[in-house]
């Protein structure tokens, strides 16, 4: 596994990379990991209904905006806030599943393209090892996400890209500590800004199409969309931090 000045010489070196490359990856190792890419989101939606029921239950759901006396700009900003702290706590858990389950299922696509067969675990990260880890950088990510929020519509923008990098640096770094995998998703993410945006853009219409099937086939499309982050860390990172131990017998490895 990379130490953190490592991650950061790697980021600061980093090389261009090419859109129609990451693009073109992304729906090659989509054809070959949908079906897994589908149990991931399956597990994550189950988890998050749950979740939404279990507040909506105790009385803690957020409140939905509706325009009865039309829209009000001000009364609109007033929910708007008020909201995204009120489903602060909801959040922190969703996130929490999100990292957890997004992590695996990078961990997943990683062993695919390096050919190894150890499984398919999705719980993987739910271990006691790490999932106190997961639980932290799920509450990092929603402080981070609720402040940006409350700053409206373009801080929130600009930190999705690096908070999208939480689950692959995690899933490949799980040694580094909450404060160094936040550092370099945001040091990767401001690097990478726009490749990240858009590829994620162009493969979220793509996973989008899944809403033609009566819209339930979004279920087994969407996960291409978290495709491209996969892949420019692999470029810009690597997976050669795998320990040599783990190397022995091995064979070759895949290339996309």
């Amino acid at each position: 596994m990379n130490s953190f000045p490592q991650l950061e010489e790697k980021i600061n070196h980093v090389k261009s990379l090419d859109f129609g490359d990451i693009i073109s990856a992304s729906i090659d190792l989509f054809k070959h990991v949908w079906l897994k890419g589908f149990l991931a989101i399956l597990f994550l939606m189950i988890g998050g209904f749950v979740i939404a029921f279990t507040f909506s239950l105790i009385g803690l759901a957020p409140e939905n905006y509706l325009f009865e006396n039309g829209f009000e700009m001000e009364s609109f900003l007033t929910f708007y806030s008020a909201n995204a702290l009120y489903s602060v706590p909801q959040s922190i858990l969703a996130s929490t599943l999100t990292i957890a389950f997004l992590s695996a299922f990078y961990r997943i696509c990683k062993n695919f393209v390096l050919g190894k067969d150890e499984g398919d675990d999705y719980f993987y990260f739910f271990k006691k090892e790490y999932f106190s880890k997961v639980f932290m950088l799920g509450l990092i990510y929603t402080g981070i996400s609720t402040l940006a929020q409350l700053l409206f519509l373009i801080p929130y923008i600009y930190v999705l890209v690096p908070l999208s990098y939480f689950s692959i640096i995690f899933a490949n770094n799980p040694n580094l500590t909450e404060g160094e995998i936040v550092k370099a998703s945001f040091k990767l993410g401001n690097k990478k800004w726009l490749i990240t945006f858009g590829a994620m853009f162009v493969t979220g219409i793509l996973g989008m199409l899944g809403l033609l099937a009566c819209g339930i086939g979004l279920f087994f499309t969407i996960s291409i969309a978290y495709l491209p982050v996969f892949f420019i860390y692999k470029e810009v990172i690597g997976f050669e931090e795998i320990h040599e131990i783990d190397q022995i017998g091995m064979g070759d490895e895949s290339n996309y």
